[in-house]
């Protein structure tokens, strides 16, 4: 059986500024917020995302990735 590691560091880019910021996810809860450190403004996910890292990051949050039901995105 193969078993896929899941990454726990994403890179989210801010939309407005296109700032990038490589971030630790949290493992156990969806992360709905984040504000960008270059222009302040605040991320929220995106219609049918669970998390900010769903819509921003480079790589989708730990439960996605482990292909659980995450958060309120049921």
């Amino acid at each position: 059986m193969i078993t896929k590691s899941i990454i726990l560091q994403s890179t989210i880019t801010c939309p407005l500024c296109q700032y990038t910021k490589e971030e630790s996810m949290p493992t156990e809860a969806c992360q709905y917020f984040y504000e960008c450190e270059n222009c302040h403004e605040r991320l929220k996910p995106l219609q049918g995302d669970c998390c900010v890292f769903c819509s921003y990051g480079d790589v989708k949050c730990p439960p996605i990735q482990g292909n659980i039901s995450c958060c309120s995105n049921s």
